[in-house]
């Protein structure tokens, strides 16, 4: 099997790269080399390379700039992916494409299924649907993974910004009435693997780790684990102060309970998701030897 990765660069696209099982010819293609806006050249690329699955890990996913950017977001998220499903519709490749829980607007309490509706609350949110329903539309057979708060040891996300800030700060604040659950990039990619060696899967199918958190739970955890890791400078104490989301203003809005339900998923794969506290502590000891 041959398999195509977009987003080479970004902590995804890193993962899938290390993660490659053995017997997968595996080719990928950061932004420069690969503009998913420009269809002709995906098609050039498409053709060349002539790919069993590609792997969309591009995404605009700046989601606060996003509210003043919907051009951009637009063309990468939605007019991007319908670019890649045209294509591989055209040539007959499978596409899995990796999308959000920013797609809900959060008002469940009880973790969304990959066949609720969406309503998203933002730009972000709603470049991804719109993204999404292109490629259903142009390609029923392709494979949509939503997940959420993605972190990996390398890269721009919550986990690192919040070491940074620990180690800056006294004291920091924390969202705590906002509730999903923590995803490492590796479950991400041992799900991406596991779906595309599985011919018969389609539609949406929901990737987290287990349990769920509040993002002040997250930050918690990451104090704790970054001290017994040595992550945290001289084991400096650091008050983590538990706040409402109306207490720290952003510009888009974000879902206040968006925890997925990744039954689907494990029915259709041999993977197990192990719990979001448990994976953190790897993570950390990973790097924490660098």
């Amino acid at each position: 099997m041959k398999i195509l990765i977009t987003g080479k660069h970004g902590q995804l696209g890193q993962q899938l790269l290390q993660d490659k099982p053995r017997p997968i010819d595996l080719v990928a293609y950061d932004r420069d080399s690969l503009d998913i806006v420009d269809r002709d050249q995906l098609r050039t690329v498409v053709v060349h390379e002539r790919p069993d699955v590609i792997v969309n890990a591009a995404a605009y996913t700046a989601v606060d700039r996003a509210e003043s950017d919907a051009d951009q977001a637009y063309a990468v998220n939605t007019v991007g992916v319908e670019n890649i499903a045209q294509v591989c519709a055209d040539m007959g490749v499978q596409l899995i494409h990796v999308s959000t829980d920013f797609v809900f607007n959060g008002q469940q309490s009880t973790p969304y299924k990959s066949d609720d509706s969406v309503d998203p609350l933002g730009v972000y949110g709603a470049s991804k649907a719109a993204g999404e329903q292109a490629l259903q539309a142009i390609l029923p057979r392709a494979i949509i993974l939503r997940t959420a708060w993605v972190y990996s040891a390398h890269g721009n996300n919550f986990m690192n910004t919040m070491l940074r800030l620990m180690n800056a700060r006294d004291e920091i604040e924390v969202v705590a009435d906002q509730i999903g659950a923590p995803t490492w990039t590796g479950t991400l990619s041992r799900a991406i693997y596991a779906l595309a060696s599985e011919q018969a899967a389609s539609g949406i199918y929901h990737c987290t780790d287990a349990g769920t958190a509040s993002w002040y739970d997250f930050a918690v955890a990451i104090y704790e684990d970054g001290v017994q890791n040595g992550l945290i400078s001289n084991n400096r104490e650091v008050l983590i102060k538990p706040i409402a989301a109306k207490e720290y203003p952003t510009p888009a809005k974000r879902p206040n309970y968006s925890v997925l339900d990744t039954a689907k998923l494990l029915a259709a794969t041999s993977i197990d998701l192990y719990h979001w506290r448990e994976i953190l502590r790897g993570v950390m000891r990973e790097k924490s030897v660098g």
